[in-house]
């Protein structure tokens, strides 16, 4: 059972490389950095060029607690990236880079650029 989770986590990663190579953050167009678990989102606003987090949120902390969502771990996940959305236009942040992180683009991981996307940034 073990072989099966680490073949599936390699792969991941080699995804994350290869997507890596191509997708870059910079001061005029940052990228966000979407991170699955079991049970939670991670989501980060990343300048590569000054190698500095801008801003990070989970669906674990303080600011999510507060937030009603409907729709289980993917309405959770719609409602993060509403909240980074806001959070990064209040820092001057309207364009950006979606880095999926090796992650499939469906389910959370599209909510979170859903959210994004409704919340005012661009892609």
């Amino acid at each position: 059972m073990s072989t099966i989770k680490n073949m599936k986590l390699s792969s991941r990663i080699r995804r994350a490389k290869r997507v890596r190579k191509k997708v870059v953050g910079t001061p005029s167009r940052p990228r966000l950095c979407v991170y699955r678990s079991i049970k939670n989102m991670y989501v980060q606003i990343i300048d590569d060029v000054a190698g500095v987090s801008i801003l990070g949120i989970s669906s674990a902390g303080a600011e999510m607690k507060a937030v009603k969502t409907e729709g289980g771990k993917v309405g959770v996940a719609k409602a993060l990236g509403k909240i980074v959305a806001e959070k990064a236009k209040a820092k001057g942040i309207t364009n950006i880079v979606f880095d999926r992180n090796g992650f499939l683009y469906h389910g959370r991981v599209k909510a979170v650029a859903e959210g994004a996307r409704e919340g005012g940034l661009n892609f």
